[in-house]
């Protein structure tokens, strides 16, 4: 089929879109900013909750499109619209007239450095989510200790947060937090790992199992309350301040590494994008869908399509649902018009 489609953001929602489209007998192109495909999930170690290799997913990705057009290393500068198709053109010089556009842009993790009281950027030992899942992943990184006695994780680091500018909950911090604790007990059998968060929000598959294995098989420690301060010691290590609001005490612990779970938010390369062929953005700085129950691949403009979360926080399998099915909006729209 002679169709012009790009996908914009080669991450598992692009890959698995391209895929699709490939097995309906189309050409499709990836565009990705980044050197390699896989996205965030390539940086990542494993998946909750059934702890699956993240490069497991993403070389499997790799091979399923290897009939695709993909461009690495590449941005999009400018969509305009032409008539019954839209005009992309890149950095490397290359224009391409489409008659279909897939939105696959990700998202990004918040600038924990925004939140200045727990000391990102600041104290050696504070990491976030994505720098942990890096290390898991063979990445040296020394602000986390080698044989940590006590490990800390700090929920909703930039979510549900009003004066970060981001009211909603991320979805994925909790279970990650979960995951990340226990990938650190099995690593370090004797530290002691913290979990200070606000409310637990487990509502996946699996994903209450998850939680009560932490704590009933690895010991991890939950402390229902906000860190109110995050300091240095002497010695280098990070103490912390809180209240545990179950008991009604305060609670200061000294840990070796704090980690911040930062959420999702959206990807900065769509606000540059999205007003060029009048997208429709959702107060929460994601790309709105034209509706959030029955069209939530479609955007407000005939032949551009989203997949992931590019329209709000996704989970990997989410993600991969819906980009099997935009990859089948796409087939249909050009289909039938």
């Amino acid at each position: 089929m002679n169709k012009n489609i790009v996908i914009i953001g080669g991450g598992v929602a692009g890959m698995e879109a391209a895929k699709q489209l490939l097995s309906l007998g189309y050409t499709p192109m990836i565009v990705e900013k980044a050197q390699s495909l896989g996205g965030h999930v390539a940086s990542w170690y494993k998946l909750f909750p059934d702890m699956t290799p993240a490069s497991a997913i993403v070389d499997q990705l790799r091979k399923d499109i290897s009939g695709a057009n993909v461009f690495t290393g590449t941005k999009v500068v400018s969509i305009s619209k032409d008539r019954e198709s839209y005009a992309v053109v890149l950095d490397n010089g290359v224009s391409i007239s489409a008659q279909a556009i897939l939105f696959a842009t990700g998202f990004s993790l918040f600038d924990a450095t925004k939140k200045e009281e727990y000391g990102y950027g600041v104290y050696d030992h504070v990491v976030t989510n994505g720098d942990l899942e890096a290390w898991f992943n063979g990445k040296a990184d020394k602000r986390i200790s080698s044989s940590p006695k006590a490990v800390g994780f700090v929920h909703c680091v930039g979510s549900r947060d009003l004066k970060a500018g981001n009211s909603q909950c991320s979805k994925v911090c909790c279970t990650t937090a979960i995951k990340q604790a226990i990938e650190m007990k099995e690593k370090f059998p004797e530290a002691d790992i913290y979990c200070f968060y606000m409310d637990l929000r487990l509502f996946g598959k699996k994903y209450e199992d998850f939680y009560i294995n932490a704590q009933r098989d690895f010991g991890v420690h939950f402390i229902r309350g906000r860190v109110s301060e995050v300091g240095e010691t002497i010695d280098g290590r990070i103490q912390v301040k809180a209240e545990d609001t179950l008991s009604g005490k305060p609670l200061k612990v000294q840990l070796d590494t704090l980690v911040l779970m930062s959420g999702m938010v959206c990807n900065k390369s769509v606000g540059e994008l999205a007003p060029q062929v009048r997208l429709d953005m959702d107060d929460d700085g994601f790309l709105r869908s034209k509706d959030n129950i029955y069209d939530i691949l479609r955007s407000n403009r005939p032949g551009i399509f989203y997949a992931g979360a590019c329209t709000g926080t996704k989970t990997v399998p989410e993600t991969l649902a819906e980009a099997r099915a935009a990859a089948v909006e796409i087939h249909n729209y050009l289909r039938n018009g």
